[in-house]
């Protein structure tokens, strides 16, 4: 499998710039050595929200609603100092609608 690299900001500009020319996907593919998806996805994009640079993630969003879900868990867990993370967990399961494992009770 190949190693992914990102594209830089500068080439992206040149991408998009060749694309707004009115060359074809096929014609900057093989110009710039880029595969055609690649290309595509850019123009895609660049078409739908009119940016091209990468959008920075830290891993997967949290499948809790921050508000609720946390100041319910420290309430809870205050008043409730010996309560295991399975019991907060469970408590919180039960009083809203949300279901969080144990392990994210335990980093919040």
């Amino acid at each position: 499998m190949a190693q992914r690299k990102h594209l830089d900001d500068i080439l992206r500009d040149r991408i998009i710039g060749r694309l707004e020319c009115g060359r074809t996907q096929l014609e900057v593919s093989e110009e710039l050595g880029i595969a055609r998806s690649v290309i595509s996805r850019l123009w895609q994009r660049f078409r739908d929200e009119c940016n091209v640079s990468r959008c920075y993630s830290t891993g997967q969003p949290p499948s809790y609603n921050a508000e609720s879900g946390l100041v319910y868990l420290a309430v809870t867990a205050k008043r409730n100092r010996r309560s295991t993370t399975s019991d907060l967990s469970r408590q919180l399961s039960s009083a809203t609608v949300m279901t969080i494992s144990r392990q994210t009770v335990y980093r919040r």
